[in-house]
């Protein structure tokens, strides 16, 4: 018999307070074309490899905002392997930079804050 979870990432769940705004943004970072027809409360998915998506979640529904505490470090992290690039681009967008680039010998990364100040980690590792 087969173990019942597999080791894979299925979707990683971003709670906002602000679904449209938040897809904008996500859009954005991820060079991702949305249209507003397609965001409907109180989630959108972002699908992002082969078994990996991004899921924005502003749920229960529009009546009840969602409150969400930021953690103090990053949820997840998103690829690059260019991290000076993406540094580069990031400010460029105007987007809210958290840590500048540290760099390891095999590793390098920065963070940004997405609108409700969750920190989102870029990393070429």
């Amino acid at each position: 018999m087969s173990h019942p979870i597999q080791p894979k990432m299925n979707t990683v769940f971003v709670h906002v307070t602000d679904l449209s705004r938040s897809v904008r943004w996500y859009s954005q970072l991820l060079d991702r074309s949305v249209k507003d027809e397609d965001v409907r409360s109180p989630v959108y998915t972002f699908s992002l490899s082969q078994h990996t998506s991004l899921t924005l979640d502003a749920g229960p529904s529009d009546t009840e905002p969602k409150t969400v505490e930021p953690l103090p470090y990053p949820l997840f992290n998103i690829y690059t392997r260019d991290v000076k690039r993406a540094y580069s681009f990031a400010r460029e967008k105007g987007l809210r930079i958290a840590a500048p680039v540290t760099e390891f010998e095999d590793l390098s990364f920065f963070n940004l804050y997405d609108p409700d100040r969750n920190i989102i980690m870029i990393c070429n590792g």
